[in-house]
Formats: structure tokens, sequence, C-alpha cells
């Protein structure tokens, strides 16, 4: 059942490029939406940003959507969306900040080595194509675009990039003991 306070006619004029019916949609979905982030994250400055992006989702997808009596339900799938991009970490501070009223902090502490790991190093023990898939999912691409990419099975994709975390962690433990050690 359509919901009373989304009208299909008011949805249709905007699906036509009405900008105040647009407009006045958008405006009552925002506290649903916020209640909806709220509810499932808390008060945490993401919200914000949740909303907004789920908006943004919404107006770009608004001519894809075929019953004008389920915009509610739509955005609901568009928020569903956003919250799980924000449980897979794709929100994280894209930039740090800086507060000038605190002091900078320092930049010539003598290095623990132990603290620093040669990734590359591990990753050198990898084969190109799953040095590939470790960078593809690095930039956030999903198995089955990855798999789309090198032409070959979602299930492949997965399996490479299983044994290329095992490849790297035997690396990596190999590193450690020649840190460990002083080599």
């Amino acid at each position: 059942m359509a919901d009373p306070s989304f009208d299909p006619a008011q949805v249709r004029r905007a699906q036509d490029g009405d900008e105040q019916a647009w407009n006045d949609l958008l405006r009552r979905l925002e506290p649903v939406l916020r209640g909806y982030f709220i509810k499932r994250i808390g008060k945490e400055p993401d919200v914000d940003d949740l909303v907004q992006n789920t908006l943004m989702r919404l107006h770009k997808g608004l001519e894809d959507l075929e019953k004008p009596g389920s915009l509610k339900s739509f955005a609901m799938k568009a928020a569903l969306f956003e919250l799980q991009d924000y449980y897979r970490g794709r929100y994280d501070m894209k930039e740090t900040l800086y507060d000038p009223e605190l002091p900078s902090k320092r930049t010539t502490e003598p290095e623990d080595r132990s603290a620093h790991v040669d990734v590359e190093k591990a990753l050198e023990a990898l084969t190109p194509k799953a040095r590939r898939i470790m960078e593809l999912r690095e930039y956030g691409y999903l198995y089955r675009e990855i798999a789309q990419m090198l032409d070959t099975t979602e299930a492949a994709v997965k399996m490479q990039v299983k044994r290329a975390f095992e490849t790297m962690r035997d690396a990596l433990g190999v590193l450690l003991t020649l840190l460990w050690f002083g080599f």
C-alpha cells in the first residue's frame, strides 16, 4: 500500500521534472532517513553524510522508479545500500583535518622498526594476477566486478584473494622475524 505522505501523482510530477514536487518529497523523506540511520548507528556525524548520499542516490535513480506509489520503499532500499557501504568502511575520512589550536604531531621521533612492515615486499610474493585482484579489492570493487574485468568467475577471484592473503601472511611473517632479530 502506498504511503499517504508520498502521493504517487506528486512522484510522477517529480519524475516529469517538476522541481517543486521533487524538493517537497525530498524534504519529507529527509527525517525518515535520518531516523533510520540514527536508529542503526546512533547520533554519529556520519548520519548527515548517509542522509545526503541516500538523497543523491534517490535523485539519480528517480527515473528508474516504476511504481510511483512505492517511493518510500525505494528510498529505504537506497538507505540500506548506503548503510551497507558505511559498514564496509567506505565512509572513512578521506583527508586528515588539523586543529590549529592543538600542537602538531612530531615527525622527528625515532622510528620503531617493528611497527613498520614492508607491504611492498609481501606484495612482490604474489603473482601479477593476484596482485591486480588485491589492488582492485582495495579500491572497493566487488568480487563479481573484478571477475567481469578479468574475464573469470567470482569463485576464482575469491580463491585468488584467499591464497593471496595466505601468501602475504607468510611473507610478512618472515619479514617480521627478520626485523625482530635485527637482520
